[in-house]
C-alpha cells in the first residue's frame, strides 16, 4: 500500500508551497502584527492568538521573494516547530492535499545542502515545494527572537 503524505498548500505569488499537515495547527485571516524591536529580520512581529503571543515569520523574505504589503485576504498558517509555535504569512491557503510518497522527491536528492527545502511533489499543473518548518528560523534567529520577546 502506498503511503500518502498530507500537505497544506500555500501560495506566494503564483508559486505553490507545502508544509506537512502534522505541523499545522490552523489557518487564520491576517490580523494586525505588532512589530518587535530587535527581532530577527525574518520576523515581522507578533500576534495575540487566543492569549498566546506568536511570532509572525515573513515567508517572502525567507524565500527571497519580492516583498508586498499585507492584505486583508492574506492568511496566516499557525504551525509548530520543534521549539515554538509560529505564524507564516502567505497569500492564500487553497488546499490540503494527500500526495503519494512516491510522487515526492526528497530535498537532498535535488539540492544536497538545501536549508528550508524538504522535497518536491510533482502535481498535474506544476510542482509543489515542500518546506521543513524546523529549519525556517536558524539557531541565531531563534536566540534573537527569544531575547526580543523577553524584552517586550
Amino acid at each position: 500500500m502506498t503511503e500518502i503524505v498530507q500537505l497544506v498548500v500555500f501560495m506566494l505569488d503564483e508559486q505553490c508551497y507545502g508544509l506537512r499537515l502534522a505541523v499545522v495547527e490552523r489557518v487564520v485571516r491576517a490580523v494586525e502584527v505588532v512589530p518587535v524591536p530587535a527581532a530577527p529580520e525574518i520576523v515581522l512581529g507578533i500576534i495575540n492568538l487566543a492569549g498566546r503571543v506568536v511570532p509572525v515569520v515573513n515567508t517572502r523574505k525567507r524565500f527571497h521573494l519580492p516583498g508586498k504589503e499585507m492584505e486583508l485576504d492574506d492568511r496566516l498558517i499557525i504551525a509548530k516547530t520543534a521549539r515554538r509555535t509560529v505564524a507564516l504569512l502567505t497569500d492564500s491557503v487553497p488546499a490540503v492535499l494527500g500526495i503519494p510518497a512516491s510522487d515526492i522527491t526528497e530535498g537532498p536528492e535535488i539540492l544536497p545542502r538545501s536549508d528550508y527545502f524538504d522535497g518536491v511533489a510533482r502535481l498535474e499543473n506544476g510542482m509543489l515545494l515542500i518546506h521543513d518548518l524546523d529549519k525556517f528560523l536558524s539557531l541565531e534567529e531563534e536566540r534573537e527572537l527569544d531575547a526580543a520577546v523577553a524584552r517586550n
